[in-house]
């Protein structure tokens, strides 16, 4: 696979690369898995898509400068929940320029109830900013549609994560806010009486890839023209 830069950047004042010291073990962990999170959500049991909606809108006020969009510009926007067992773990939202979308990134308006990662950890062309995490106040619109997906207590605030995805220029930014039932989960794998998994085999089950890294080819400068390939 031919290097690559990225000059899309999820960061800002609240998304930080570094998870907060507050988070629990779990917590950063899986706010900093690489690779593809349906992957790993499918080593705690059967993972299956629910589209929540797909549609024209405009991003979020702090998804514009992300992907690089003036404001008030329109998006596609695709927000799904990832269930594992029939259980609600992951509530994603995902965002491109309404061009990309009819162009470099049209397949995921095709994507109907398969995961974003097939388009994302298959293809070669594409690069991934750093991972950068955050909590989730109800100040945010994502705590509501975390909300409405948490069985029981609506906690105060959620913790998630996003980046940004690039093909030929072209930026997807992805946001995936971790339900309570995820957490719920590990604390019950971890009181079972199971040995542990040794850090080095836990790691390597991960799922490999062009994108297997927290920040893949992560950078700030732009890439050379590439209009010419799809």
């Amino acid at each position: 696979m031919r290097a690559m830069l990225i000059r899309f950047d999820a960061a800002d004042a609240h998304w930080r690369v570094a998870p907060l010291a507050a988070f629990s073990a779990d917590q950063k962990d899986w706010l900093t898995r690489g690779g593809s999170l349906t992957a790993h959500l499918r080593a705690l049991g059967h993972v299956a898509v629910r589209v929540t909606r797909e549609a024209v809108d405009m991003p979020w006020p702090d998804e514009y400068a992300a992907l690089g969009l003036a404001p008030r510009a329109r998006a596609w926007v695709r927000e799904i929940v990832l269930e594992v067992d029939g259980v609600p773990f992951v509530a994603a939202h995902s965002v491109t320029p309404i061009a990309a979308s009819h162009g470099i990134w049209q397949a995921m308006r095709r994507l109907r109830t398969r995961p974003l990662a097939e388009l994302l950890y298959t293809d070669s062309g594409v690069a991934r900013s750093a991972l950068v995490s955050r909590r989730v106040s109800a100040r945010h619109p994502l705590h509501a549609l975390a909300a409405r997906e948490t069985q029981g207590h609506v906690p105060h605030v959620f913790v998630a994560r996003r980046s940004v995805f690039e093909r030929y220029g072209a930026p997807l930014l992805v946001t995936e806010c971790m339900l309570p039932a995820l957490w719920a989960r590990l604390a019950c794998l971890a009181g079972d009486a199971q040995p542990a998994v040794p850090a080095h085999v836990a790691h390597s089950a991960r799922e490999r890839g062009p994108l297997g890294h927290t920040a893949s080819r992560a950078a700030h400068s732009p890439l050379p023209p590439t209009s010419s390939r799809r």
